[in-house]
């Protein structure tokens, strides 16, 4: 029988409903970020840098795109003969087939793939965060202080606690208390959805709450533990994490990617980002282009004029066009003599001459203020918009459009202009 150490669960079946547009068509973890990347290279290369080898991936909703994006995990070096990347999805079987209904719930549902490793720890991870983590270095933190559960914190200012699953610590980090988003909260150690558990007590904790509905880490899992008097310990993280599950946390992360000193450095020769590349040819910026502070992918033609912006691979940006503060997802093509401010443009896009993203003043969003918002313009994957139209902020355009959809050629600040057939 196979034995490895550590192998990892990867929760990829998030739906990302807060992206909006952006997630109607792909899952959450495999949508584009920082150029090159998809947000799911982040855990797995994380896997890889730490030397834990075998990882399966769970997946649920819109899968198809991630499942190609990880094929055989050859970019992660996790192309094993034993162990290397697994994409889980929900199974068939023979009596009733049965969807992952909560993030412990797909856990339980793969009880025979972990098995089949005989691990002697389990890290559970979530496929939606960017930041760079050496589990091995958690995972010592665990056996020093023979936890059966640790579960990975950061500390969060006072005043945002209430949004967090906050762990209760005593001096030596052992959780004495957790309170899900508390009112007034007690800490502010915030769970991270990081977890690494001896495989006897996940194993035990998941047979023994199989039956209940929806069954969750949170809710479920972790306090059953606790009750047991099982020993739970807080591993205190503090390099950079950040949830990019909205707009603006999207939008802001791809921006702190460009800045003088990043936070977050994709650079760094000791702990690589690995992804799945197309073979692209180089950049090509012509001689009247102007790019200032920008990341620009490989494949992608510039002959305009682009600002701090994350620009994909293989997009052309057209002479006299200006893009500033957005991101421009791959393939996209945007024409001459446009003008992009704040916009988020998703994959495979095609924007014609003379359009402006991003202009006038800022209005709440028609149809869902929580999700467009923070002046950005959000342009669905495969959509088409006009030569000459103006399209405000808090806005969002989704399908193929015609001069006909935008009244005086312009889609007013807080719109939403979302053609059938393109309905989530």
């Amino acid at each position: 029988m196979v034995k490895k150490e550590m192998i990892a669960m990867l929760l990829a079946g998030g739906q990302g409903s807060r992206l909006g547009v952006f997630t109607s068509k792909v899952a959450k973890p495999a949508v584009a970020f920082g150029g090159k990347y998809r947000i799911i290279d982040f855990p797995l290369s994380n896997c890889i840098n730490s030397g834990v080898d075998t990882v399966g991936v769970l997946t649920q909703y819109q899968p198809l795109r991630l499942n190609t994006h990880i094929g055989i995990g050859i970019p992660w070096d996790l192309d094993r003969n034993i162990g290397g990347v697994t994409v889980l999805p929900p199974y068939e079987k023979s009596v009733n087939s049965e969807w992952y209904t909560g993030t412990a719930n797909a856990i339980y549902q793969n009880l025979d793939y972990m098995e089949s490793y005989n691990p002697e720890y389990v890290l559970i991870l979530s496929g939606d965060h960017i930041y760079k983590m050496d589990y091995e270095v958690m995972l010592d933190f665990h056996k020093q202080n023979g936890a059966e559960v640790t579960i990975a914190v950061m500390p969060v200012p006072m005043e945002e606690a209430k949004r967090f699953g906050i762990m209760i610590t005593d001096k030596d980090r052992r959780i004495t208390d957790f309170e899900e988003k508390p009112e007034n909260p007690r800490s502010n150690l915030a769970s991270m959805g990081i977890y690494i558990f001896n495989w006897k007590t996940l194993k035990e904790a998941l047979l023994t709450n199989a039956s209940q509905p929806g069954l969750d880490f949170g809710k479920h899992i972790i306090p059953y533990c606790h009750g047991k008097g099982a020993p739970l310990y807080a591993y205190e993280f503090n390099g950079y994490w950040k949830d990019v599950g909205t707009l603006s946390s999207y939008w802001e992360a791809n921006m702190e990617l460009i800045d003088i000193v990043p936070e977050f450095n994709l650079y760094e020769e000791y702990w690589k980002i690995y992804t799945k590349s197309e073979i692209l040819p180089p950049q090509y910026l012509s001689s009247d282009s102007i790019v200032e502070r920008s990341i620009i992918g490989e494949g992608s033609e510039i002959y305009g004029q682009v600002y701090n912006s994350v620009i994909g691979c293989g997009v052309t940006v057209g002479e006299g066009t200006v893009i500033r503060d957005s991101i421009i997802m791959n393939e996209t093509r945007i024409g001459s003599h446009c003008e992009l401010h704040k916009a988020i443009v998703a994959e495979n896009t095609v924007i014609e001459d003379d359009v402006r993203l991003g202009v006038g003043e800022e209005a709440a969003n028609e149809t869902d203020p929580h999700i467009y918002n923070s002046g950005i313009v959000a342009v669905g994957e495969k959509s088409f918009i006009p030569q000459g139209v103006t399209v405000g902020k808090n806005s969002v355009v989704f399908g193929v459009t015609s001069a006909q959809d935008y009244a005086e050629g312009s889609l007013p600040s807080g719109k939403t202009l979302i053609k059938a057939g393109d309905k989530q």
